[in-house]
Order: C-alpha cells, then structure tokens, then sequence
C-alpha cells in the first residue's frame, strides 16, 4: 500500500492506468460530544478533503465506497446525513465533481451483521459470547465478500475510488493486484486515537 506523502511526478504518472482507491478511515461525529472531540472531528475531515485533493493527481475520484450505505441516490445521502455528516460533506463535492457513490452493502447482510454487532456489546457469559461470536464472524466474512466483490465490480481500469470504512475493517479485505490502495491517514487521526485513549484510561481510574 501506498502512502500519502511518498509520491513523486514520476510515480504519479505510472499510476495512472492502474485502478486506484483512496482508502479514508470512517470517523464519526458524536451526539453532544466534548467540545475538544468535536474539533478533532472537524479538523480530521477538513485534512481527509485536503489529502485526497492531492492524491487525486493521480487520478480523479469517479467511484465514492461508503460503509453501511445499501441504498442509491438522495436515500443514501439521507441516510448519510443522519450517521456521518462530516463523510456527507466530502462525498457531496465529489459527486459535484463528477463521481458516483455506489452501495457497497446489501441490507440482507448488513442488517443481521450490526444485530450481532449489537449482540456482543451486551452478552455477559463466555459461553454465550462464545456462540454469539461464531454467527458474527459468518456474516461479518459474508460482509467484507460482498463488499470485496463491489469494489471489484465498479471500479473500472484506470479509474479512481475512494472507500470510506473502518480501519480494522478495510485491513481486512483482501484486494486484487492490480488496484493501487492509497492510505489517507491525517495526523489528526491519531489524535482521534489518543483522545479516545485518554477517556478509557480516565474512566477505568474512576471504577
């Protein structure tokens, strides 16, 4: 994989009959968040907007892979709206652009795929969880094929996409040779991690 920052004018040029997809790690805006964190988030999809502008001299965004999106057209701007507002922004001036956001789940896997998600987070006993744990990663798989198999599909020789998902998640897919993946990883990101760090440490010393 290709970082941001590492490519030169002659790199640029030999990427340009590759497939490419500019990978941006989905961040999300908390309801009635700190302050601090919400300028965090701000800052993070303002340094997303600017890092993907430059990658895109290797070749224009045409395809938009957003996670937990299934449905097409001013619905899956809708449903943007209410789950990311800050991945909306980005999105919606790339299709000004030009591009087109494709679905990249099918609400027969995703639905069951966040029901055992939701599973997990309120199951108390091992052998319980154990169990719960078996049915999430047989349709967490069936997910990232699905996802796998969209990407593939849609993204044309030469063209450029950008895919917006979790990092622990799109570390997962297993890409073909021939598509270039691009990291966009803002230094805010980090900081993203950091803060995220510092509430959990905050909290267990509390208990």
């Amino acid at each position: 994989m290709t970082e941001l920052g590492r490519i030169e004018k002659p790199t640029v040029e030999s990427f340009r009959t590759k497939r490419k997809l500019y990978c941006v790690s989905s961040v999300y805006p908390v309801h009635d968040a700190p302050a601090d964190y919400t300028a965090l988030i701000n800052k993070y999809w303002d340094e997303v907007t600017e890092q993907t502008g430059k990658l895109e001299a290797a070749g224009k965004i045409k395809k938009i892979f957003c996670e937990s999106i299934y449905v097409q057209g001013e619905d899956a701007l809708n449903a943007l709206a209410k789950i990311n507002e800050k991945a909306l922004h980005i999105i919606k001036k790339k299709i000004e652009e030009g591009a087109v956001l494709l679905p990249i789940e099918t609400k027969n896997i995703f639905s069951p795929f966040v029901d055992w998600v939701n599973c997990l987070k309120v199951v108390r006993t091992p052998e319980v969880f154990t169990k719960v744990f078996e049915f999430f990663i047989e349709i967490s798989d069936k997910r990232l094929q699905h996802i796998m198999n969209m990407i593939e599909g849609n993204l044309a020789e030469g063209e450029a996409g950008m895919l917006i998902m979790k990092n622990e998640d799109r570390a997962k897919l297993q890409f073909p040779s021939d598509i270039e993946v691009f990291l966009v990883t803002p230094p805010s990101y980090d900081d993203i991690l950091r803060w995220f760090r510092e509430k959990a440490r905050d909290f267990n010393d509390q208990e």
